[in-house]
Protein backbone atom coordinates (compact mmCIF):
# COMPACT_ATOMS: atom_id res chain seq x y z
CA UNK A 1 0.00 0.00 0.00
CA UNK A 2 1.22 3.71 -1.00
CA UNK A 3 0.27 6.43 0.43
CA UNK A 4 -1.46 9.01 -2.14
CA UNK A 5 -3.86 11.91 -2.80
CA UNK A 6 -7.01 11.37 -5.08
CA UNK A 7 -4.50 12.68 -8.23
CA UNK A 8 -2.13 10.27 -7.57
CA UNK A 9 -4.42 7.27 -7.58
CA UNK A 10 -6.15 8.71 -10.37
CA UNK A 11 -3.18 8.56 -12.04
CA UNK A 12 -2.33 5.27 -11.13
CA UNK A 13 -5.23 3.96 -12.61
CA UNK A 14 -4.47 5.61 -16.22
CA UNK A 15 -1.04 4.67 -16.03
CA UNK A 16 -2.11 0.49 -15.59
CA UNK A 17 -4.69 1.19 -18.40
CA UNK A 18 -1.71 2.87 -20.51
CA UNK A 19 0.13 -0.18 -20.21
CA UNK A 20 -2.07 -2.88 -20.14
CA UNK A 21 -3.81 -1.61 -23.85
CA UNK A 22 -1.23 -0.58 -26.66
CA UNK A 23 -4.20 0.97 -28.03
CA UNK A 24 -5.58 3.01 -25.17
CA UNK A 25 -5.23 7.07 -25.52
CA UNK A 26 -5.46 10.01 -23.13
CA UNK A 27 -6.67 13.24 -24.63
CA UNK A 28 -8.10 16.57 -23.36
CA UNK A 29 -6.91 20.00 -23.10
CA UNK A 30 -3.99 20.18 -21.99
CA UNK A 31 -3.12 16.60 -20.73
CA UNK A 32 0.16 15.84 -22.34
CA UNK A 33 2.96 17.50 -21.15
CA UNK A 34 1.63 19.78 -18.87
CA UNK A 35 -0.73 17.11 -17.09
CA UNK A 36 -3.93 18.71 -16.93
CA UNK A 37 -4.99 21.76 -15.28
CA UNK A 38 -4.95 19.94 -12.16
CA UNK A 39 -1.96 17.51 -12.79
CA UNK A 40 -4.23 14.09 -13.25
CA UNK A 41 -2.41 12.91 -16.18
CA UNK A 42 1.89 14.31 -14.96
CA UNK A 43 4.25 11.83 -16.70
CA UNK A 44 2.43 10.05 -19.30
CA UNK A 45 2.87 11.48 -21.81
CA UNK A 46 6.41 11.43 -21.21
CA UNK A 47 6.19 7.26 -20.47
CA UNK A 48 3.90 6.47 -23.79
CA UNK A 49 4.59 9.19 -26.59
CA UNK A 50 2.47 11.70 -27.61
CA UNK A 51 0.91 9.73 -30.16
CA UNK A 52 -1.36 8.21 -27.53
CA UNK A 53 -1.17 10.96 -24.48
CA UNK A 54 -1.97 14.31 -26.48
CA UNK A 55 -3.44 17.83 -26.34
CA UNK A 56 -6.79 18.51 -28.31
CA UNK A 57 -8.21 22.02 -29.37
CA UNK A 58 -10.24 23.93 -26.98
CA UNK A 59 -13.68 21.99 -27.91
CA UNK A 60 -15.71 20.11 -26.18
CA UNK A 61 -17.87 18.92 -28.63
CA UNK A 62 -15.00 18.03 -30.42
CA UNK A 63 -13.22 16.19 -27.90
CA UNK A 64 -16.45 13.77 -27.57
CA UNK A 65 -17.14 13.57 -31.39
CA UNK A 66 -13.74 12.08 -31.27
CA UNK A 67 -13.67 9.84 -28.31
CA UNK A 68 -16.81 7.96 -30.03
CA UNK A 69 -15.39 7.26 -33.08
CA UNK A 70 -12.18 5.92 -31.19
CA UNK A 71 -14.26 3.89 -29.11
CA UNK A 72 -16.36 2.84 -31.82
CA UNK A 73 -12.97 1.04 -33.24
CA UNK A 74 -12.29 -1.21 -30.25
CA UNK A 75 -9.98 1.25 -28.36
CA UNK A 76 -9.99 2.30 -25.09
CA UNK A 77 -10.55 6.28 -25.43
CA UNK A 78 -9.97 8.02 -21.89
CA UNK A 79 -11.23 11.56 -22.50
CA UNK A 80 -10.96 14.56 -20.13
CA UNK A 81 -13.37 17.19 -19.98
CA UNK A 82 -11.05 19.82 -18.26
CA UNK A 83 -13.97 21.34 -15.80
CA UNK A 84 -17.10 19.56 -15.77
CA UNK A 85 -18.95 23.11 -16.25
CA UNK A 86 -17.90 22.88 -19.67
CA UNK A 87 -19.29 19.55 -21.05
CA UNK A 88 -22.64 21.05 -22.12
CA UNK A 89 -21.15 21.90 -25.62
CA UNK A 90 -20.18 18.07 -25.66
CA UNK A 91 -24.06 17.28 -23.97
CA UNK A 92 -25.66 16.45 -27.76
CA UNK A 93 -22.73 13.83 -28.60
CA UNK A 94 -22.49 12.28 -25.06
CA UNK A 95 -26.64 11.82 -24.77
CA UNK A 96 -27.37 11.38 -28.24
CA UNK A 97 -24.54 9.45 -29.47
CA UNK A 98 -22.43 7.93 -27.30
CA UNK A 99 -25.68 6.35 -24.77
CA UNK A 100 -27.34 5.41 -27.75
CA UNK A 101 -24.39 3.70 -29.97
CA UNK A 102 -24.94 0.45 -28.81
CA UNK A 103 -29.09 0.73 -28.86
CA UNK A 104 -29.56 1.58 -32.31
CA UNK A 105 -27.38 -0.77 -34.33
CA UNK A 106 -29.28 -3.42 -32.01
CA UNK A 107 -25.26 -4.23 -30.51
CA UNK A 108 -23.47 -4.47 -33.39
CA UNK A 109 -21.21 -1.83 -32.90
CA UNK A 110 -21.28 0.36 -29.46
CA UNK A 111 -18.49 2.55 -27.78
CA UNK A 112 -18.21 0.84 -24.33
CA UNK A 113 -14.65 1.54 -24.18
CA UNK A 114 -15.28 4.88 -23.53
CA UNK A 115 -14.20 6.68 -19.71
CA UNK A 116 -15.63 10.39 -19.66
CA UNK A 117 -13.86 11.95 -16.63
CA UNK A 118 -14.00 15.57 -15.58
CA UNK A 119 -13.59 17.35 -12.31
CA UNK A 120 -16.47 18.66 -10.61
CA UNK A 121 -18.22 20.85 -7.83
CA UNK A 122 -16.52 23.70 -5.30
CA UNK A 123 -14.50 24.08 -2.84
CA UNK A 124 -11.55 26.29 -5.02
CA UNK A 125 -13.29 29.57 -5.09
CA UNK A 126 -14.22 28.88 -8.62
CA UNK A 127 -17.32 30.84 -9.15
CA UNK A 128 -20.04 29.85 -11.84
CA UNK A 129 -18.06 28.82 -14.41
CA UNK A 130 -15.93 26.66 -12.67
CA UNK A 131 -17.80 24.85 -9.79
CA UNK A 132 -21.05 22.94 -10.65
CA UNK A 133 -22.23 19.66 -10.25
CA UNK A 134 -24.07 18.33 -13.34
CA UNK A 135 -24.70 14.52 -12.94
CA UNK A 136 -28.27 14.83 -12.50
CA UNK A 137 -28.51 16.10 -16.31
CA UNK A 138 -26.42 12.93 -17.36
CA UNK A 139 -29.15 10.63 -15.08
CA UNK A 140 -31.72 11.02 -17.12
CA UNK A 141 -29.86 9.08 -20.17
CA UNK A 142 -30.07 5.63 -20.52
CA UNK A 143 -26.85 3.89 -21.84
CA UNK A 144 -24.62 5.86 -19.69
CA UNK A 145 -23.17 5.23 -16.41
CA UNK A 146 -22.37 7.68 -13.64
CA UNK A 147 -19.59 7.41 -10.98
CA UNK A 148 -18.52 9.31 -8.39
CA UNK A 149 -15.43 8.52 -5.85
CA UNK A 150 -15.32 10.01 -2.54
CA UNK A 151 -11.48 8.94 -2.01
CA UNK A 152 -8.48 8.26 -3.26
CA UNK A 153 -8.93 4.42 -2.95
CA UNK A 154 -12.76 4.55 -4.16
CA UNK A 155 -10.97 6.85 -7.37
CA UNK A 156 -8.58 4.02 -8.14
CA UNK A 157 -10.80 1.21 -7.79
CA UNK A 158 -13.67 3.09 -9.54
CA UNK A 159 -12.23 4.24 -12.40
CA UNK A 160 -10.21 1.42 -13.18
CA UNK A 161 -14.04 -0.93 -13.07
CA UNK A 162 -15.83 2.27 -15.18
CA UNK A 163 -12.43 2.12 -17.86
CA UNK A 164 -13.23 -2.16 -17.80
CA UNK A 165 -16.84 -1.66 -17.72
CA UNK A 166 -18.11 -2.41 -21.45
CA UNK A 167 -20.53 0.76 -21.23
CA UNK A 168 -19.26 4.44 -21.79
CA UNK A 169 -19.17 6.02 -18.50
CA UNK A 170 -18.57 9.63 -16.86
CA UNK A 171 -16.67 9.36 -14.32
CA UNK A 172 -16.77 12.70 -11.97
CA UNK A 173 -14.29 13.78 -10.02
CA UNK A 174 -14.46 16.16 -6.51
CA UNK A 175 -11.54 18.61 -7.04
CA UNK A 176 -11.86 19.77 -3.80
CA UNK A 177 -10.68 16.91 -2.93
CA UNK A 178 -7.68 16.36 -5.61
CA UNK A 179 -5.51 16.97 -2.93
CA UNK A 180 -6.96 17.20 0.30
CA UNK A 181 -8.25 13.46 0.48
CA UNK A 182 -5.67 10.94 1.21
CA UNK A 183 -5.01 7.64 1.92
CA UNK A 184 -3.39 3.99 1.80
CA UNK A 185 -4.35 2.78 -2.07
CA UNK A 186 -2.38 -0.76 -3.39
CA UNK A 187 -0.16 -0.02 -6.31
CA UNK A 188 -1.16 -2.74 -8.35
CA UNK A 189 -4.84 -3.08 -10.19
CA UNK A 190 -7.42 -3.46 -8.48
CA UNK A 191 -11.27 -2.49 -9.62
CA UNK A 192 -14.37 -1.41 -7.35
CA UNK A 193 -17.94 -2.90 -9.07
CA UNK A 194 -19.83 -0.59 -10.35
CA UNK A 195 -23.48 0.17 -9.10
CA UNK A 196 -23.09 -0.96 -5.61
CA UNK A 197 -23.25 1.64 -2.78
CA UNK A 198 -21.04 1.62 0.14
CA UNK A 199 -22.06 1.31 4.00
CA UNK A 200 -19.44 3.48 5.40
CA UNK A 201 -20.58 2.95 8.83
CA UNK A 202 -23.64 1.45 10.48
CA UNK A 203 -26.38 3.13 12.56
CA UNK A 204 -29.97 3.06 14.17
CA UNK A 205 -31.89 6.11 13.56
CA UNK A 206 -31.25 7.72 10.66
CA UNK A 207 -29.62 6.67 7.15
CA UNK A 208 -27.55 9.58 5.40
CA UNK A 209 -26.88 9.19 1.82
CA UNK A 210 -24.36 11.27 -0.27
CA UNK A 211 -21.67 10.93 -2.91
CA UNK A 212 -18.27 12.24 -3.86
CA UNK A 213 -17.18 15.51 -1.87
CA UNK A 214 -20.16 15.33 0.03
CA UNK A 215 -19.78 12.01 2.15
CA UNK A 216 -16.83 14.32 3.90
CA UNK A 217 -19.70 16.03 5.10
CA UNK A 218 -21.96 13.64 6.50
CA UNK A 219 -19.62 12.22 7.56
CA UNK A 220 -19.08 15.09 10.13
CA UNK A 221 -22.64 15.23 10.92
CA UNK A 222 -23.22 11.84 11.94
CA UNK A 223 -20.31 12.27 14.48
CA UNK A 224 -21.92 15.40 15.38
CA UNK A 225 -25.14 13.62 15.98
CA UNK A 226 -23.77 10.37 17.69
CA UNK A 227 -22.86 13.00 20.19
CA UNK A 228 -25.68 14.03 20.72
CA UNK A 229 -27.55 10.67 21.02
CA UNK A 230 -28.67 9.91 17.65
CA UNK A 231 -27.08 6.56 15.62
CA UNK A 232 -26.84 7.54 11.84
CA UNK A 233 -25.96 4.73 9.57
CA UNK A 234 -23.93 6.26 6.73
CA UNK A 235 -23.84 5.66 2.85
CA UNK A 236 -21.71 6.19 -0.36
CA UNK A 237 -23.97 5.53 -3.27
CA UNK A 238 -20.86 5.93 -5.36
CA UNK A 239 -22.71 4.76 -8.71
CA UNK A 240 -25.39 7.70 -9.16
CA UNK A 241 -26.43 5.33 -12.52
CA UNK A 242 -26.95 2.96 -12.14
CA UNK A 243 -27.74 3.38 -8.19
CA UNK A 244 -27.92 0.76 -5.85
CA UNK A 245 -31.63 0.73 -4.44
CA UNK A 246 -31.63 -2.27 -2.51
CA UNK A 247 -28.91 -0.87 -0.17
CA UNK A 248 -30.69 2.07 0.88
CA UNK A 249 -34.02 0.48 0.94
CA UNK A 250 -32.56 -2.01 3.44
CA UNK A 251 -30.94 0.93 5.27
CA UNK A 252 -34.35 3.18 5.56
CA UNK A 253 -36.16 -0.06 5.98
CA UNK A 254 -34.07 -0.54 9.02
CA UNK A 255 -33.61 2.84 10.62
CA UNK A 256 -37.29 4.57 9.25
CA UNK A 257 -35.43 7.47 7.88
CA UNK A 258 -33.53 9.09 5.33
CA UNK A 259 -31.78 12.21 4.96
CA UNK A 260 -29.87 12.96 0.97
CA UNK A 261 -27.56 15.36 0.80
CA UNK A 262 -25.56 16.41 -2.43
CA UNK A 263 -23.81 19.59 -3.72
CA UNK A 264 -26.11 20.46 -6.66
CA UNK A 265 -28.80 22.84 -6.68
CA UNK A 266 -31.76 20.46 -5.13
CA UNK A 267 -35.00 21.34 -7.73
CA UNK A 268 -34.38 18.43 -9.71
CA UNK A 269 -31.16 17.63 -8.11
CA UNK A 270 -30.59 13.36 -8.12
CA UNK A 271 -31.59 13.11 -4.85
CA UNK A 272 -35.25 13.80 -5.90
CA UNK A 273 -34.95 10.61 -7.37
CA UNK A 274 -33.96 8.72 -4.61
CA UNK A 275 -36.38 10.45 -2.36
CA UNK A 276 -39.27 9.60 -4.63
CA UNK A 277 -38.27 5.86 -5.02
CA UNK A 278 -37.14 5.37 -1.51
CA UNK A 279 -40.91 6.47 -0.40
CA UNK A 280 -42.47 3.96 -2.70
CA UNK A 281 -40.27 0.72 -1.61
CA UNK A 282 -39.70 1.87 2.09
CA UNK A 283 -43.45 3.80 2.42
CA UNK A 284 -44.43 1.63 5.71
CA UNK A 285 -41.67 1.66 7.48
CA UNK A 286 -41.01 5.41 7.20
CA UNK A 287 -40.55 7.21 10.48
CA UNK A 288 -40.85 11.05 8.87
CA UNK A 289 -40.65 12.65 5.61
CA UNK A 290 -37.46 12.16 3.81
CA UNK A 291 -35.27 15.43 3.78
CA UNK A 292 -32.70 16.63 1.02
CA UNK A 293 -29.91 19.10 2.08
CA UNK A 294 -28.68 20.41 -1.37
CA UNK A 295 -27.47 23.52 -2.91
CA UNK A 296 -29.58 26.15 -3.38
CA UNK A 297 -31.37 27.17 -6.98
CA UNK A 298 -29.55 29.53 -8.01
CA UNK A 299 -25.93 29.99 -10.04
CA UNK A 300 -23.26 29.14 -7.87
CA UNK A 301 -21.80 31.81 -5.85
CA UNK A 302 -18.34 33.11 -5.76
CA UNK A 303 -18.97 35.29 -2.75
CA UNK A 304 -20.91 32.96 -0.76
CA UNK A 305 -19.56 29.53 -1.58
CA UNK A 306 -19.95 28.91 1.83
CA UNK A 307 -23.51 29.42 2.06
CA UNK A 308 -24.08 27.48 -0.88
CA UNK A 309 -22.53 24.53 -0.09
CA UNK A 310 -24.89 22.37 2.46
CA UNK A 311 -22.21 21.96 5.09
CA UNK A 312 -22.39 19.41 8.00
CA UNK A 313 -24.65 21.93 10.60
CA UNK A 314 -27.20 21.78 7.57
CA UNK A 315 -27.35 18.50 7.57
CA UNK A 316 -27.26 17.66 11.28
CA UNK A 317 -30.28 20.15 11.55
CA UNK A 318 -31.93 17.99 8.94
CA UNK A 319 -31.35 15.11 11.17
CA UNK A 320 -32.59 16.38 14.24
CA UNK A 321 -35.73 17.52 12.06
CA UNK A 322 -36.17 14.01 10.98
CA UNK A 323 -35.44 12.23 14.65
CA UNK A 324 -37.96 14.73 16.38
CA UNK A 325 -40.73 14.41 13.85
Amino acid sequence: MAKMNMLHAINSALDITMAEHPQACIFGEDVGFFGGVFRATSGLQEKYGQHRVFNTPLTEQGIMGFANGLAAFGAPALAEIQFADYIFPAFDQIVNESAKFRYRSGNEFNVGNLTIRTPYGGGIAGGLYHSQSPEAYFAHTPGLKIVVPRNPYQAKGLLRASIKDDNPVIFFEPKRLYRASTGEVPEEDYSIELGKAEVVSEGTDVTLLAWGAQMEIIEDAAKRASEQGISCEVIDLRSILPWDMETVAKSVTKTGRLIVSHEAPITNGFGAEIAATIQQQCFLHLESPILRVCGLDTPYPLALEKEYVPDALKVLAAIKQSVEF
